[in-house]
């Protein structure tokens, strides 16, 4: 049982930090332009889409992380 309960841990982490697909969409002026982020950690998906909306929000629109 507690060889169960091990495995089953470890691939409850190794799930989580799983490199996924994640998109940024940024819009201005009523036009959107989306950033595909492919085979990247979450967070590091965060922190590019972050990194581009700082440019986004300078010339007056926005971005989404999703």
């Amino acid at each position: 049982m507690k060889k169960v309960i091990l495995i089953a841990a470890v691939s409850m982490l190794a799930l989580a930090s799983c490199k996924k697909d994640y998109t940024c969409e940024c819009t201005i002026d009523s036009e959107v332009y989306t950033y595909e982020l492919k085979d990247v950690k979450k967070s590091d998906a965060k922190d590019a889409c972050d990194a581009v909306g700082a440019s986004w929000i300078l010339a007056g629109g926005s971005c989404d992380f999703n």
